[in-house]
């Protein structure tokens, strides 16, 4: 029998949800809300919606390899990113296939069998399958009490194997974020040889005017590699198209790790596209924030505990099994995230999606 290496067999795999037409086929169940995944609800823009489709009028293009520097985008990036005091340009860039492919990138780039990686827990699960996928050990230190990281305690796990440190802001499944004060202490105490990964795949969607400014770090030389997506407030999920934004010699060695042609052109298109369409940006982070409003609300009056928000979902706590509540809801044809025992992720949708969440959470009587 084939064995893989131990480590390998030791990682728990990703476990996605059902395909929605799936799920409504074994129930029964039409007209489904899936909540569950974190994307746009209003998707895509008009703009890259006829992008792609002018993209399609051309067989030949279908048929070539798509650009494997992604050049066009990660010029496009520079220059939306650039400030004055931070110049960037395209060396600063790669190009992903999500920035979840840029994680795994990086731990191949950087940690072999042996280093260690710190991290939180709860986060986002793929920190620690990449790290565990080369032999490596993921530190995972717990959340504080108010479920953003531990920055103290992170910094403090650091050791003389430490290569990368991870830090979800805003975090995955939580929704908090570190402010600039804790993130500037914890980057003073993180030794300038460890690669700090700072995962913002919900950037757009921060209100709160004390989020850290990571490009200071990068303007100052640092070993710091923030990774961003076009996945959520721009819409582009089902395209799966990320960038990361370093040093120049942290991007050259990344781009030695990285797949010739790992972004697709009608995925490169779609997001130059979307990058310009500051409307419809405008709009997603605007319907976000009024369903964030009407969800606090109708969860304050059924007396549910959540914690408060910096990106498209909630995290809600619960005095029974997540799982429970997960397969009642689904019944009533909504679709959430148990992340925990008793905990759930739910993505704050279309008004009237949220209307059937509430709806749902109401008829079914778990708390």
């Amino acid at each position: 029998m084939l064995k893989p290496l131990d480590y390998v067999s030791q990682i728990k795999p990703y476990v996605p949800g059902k395909p929605v037409s799936e799920l409504e086929r074994e129930l029964g169940i039409s007209n489904s809300v899936k909540l569950a995944s974190n994307e746009n609800p209003l998707g895509p823009s008009r703009k890259v919606v006829k992008a792609i489709k002018e993209f399609l009028k051309n067989p030949s293009e279908i048929g070539r390899y798509p650009d494997g520097g992604g050049y066009y985008l990660r010029t496009a990036l520079s220059k939306a990113i650039s400030r004055k005091n931070i110049p960037l340009t395209i060396d600063n860039f790669i190009l992903g296939n999500g920035s979840n492919e840029l994680i795994d990138i990086a731990v191949r780039t950087y940690m072999t069998h042996g280093d260690e990686a710190v991290m939180a827990n709860p986060s986002f699960v793929v920190y620690s399958m990449a790290v565990r996928s080369v032999g490596a050990n993921a530190i995972e230190i717990p959340l504080k009490d108010d479920f953003s990281h531990d920055l103290i305690k992170m910094s403090k796990a650091i050791t003389k194997n430490t290569k990368m440190v991870f830090v979800s802001n805003p975090n995955n499944p939580t929704g908090t974020i570190n402010k600039k004060d804790e993130f500037r202490r914890f980057m003073t105490d993180v030794p300038d040889d460890v690669l700090v990964v700072v995962d913002e795949a919900y950037y757009e969607y921060v209100t709160d005017k004390d989020y850290p400014d990571t490009l200071k770090y990068l303007a100052k030389g640092r070993n710091i590699l923030i990774l961003r997506t076009f996945s959520k407030a721009y819409g582009l999920a089902g395209l799966r198209i990320g960038y990361g934004i370093s040093k120049p010699e942290i991007i050259t060695e990344m781009n030695k790790i990285r797949e010739p042609f790992n972004t697709n052109t009608p995925s490169q298109i779609c997001a130059l596209t979307a990058l310009k369409d500051k409307a419809h940006l405008k709009k997603s982070i605007k319907l976000n924030e009024e369903g964030k409003v009407y969800m606090y609300s109708e969860l304050d009056a059924l007396g549910i505990k959540y914690i408060p928000s910096q990106t498209n979902f909630i995290y809600i706590m619960l005095q029974s099994s997540s799982f429970d509540l997960y397969n009642a809801l689904l019944k009533e044809g909504v679709i959430i995230r148990p992340v925990g025992p008793k905990e759930i992720r739910v993505t704050i949708g279309l008004k009237e999606e949220n209307q059937r969440f509430i709806d749902a959470l109401k008829k079914v009587g778990i708390k």
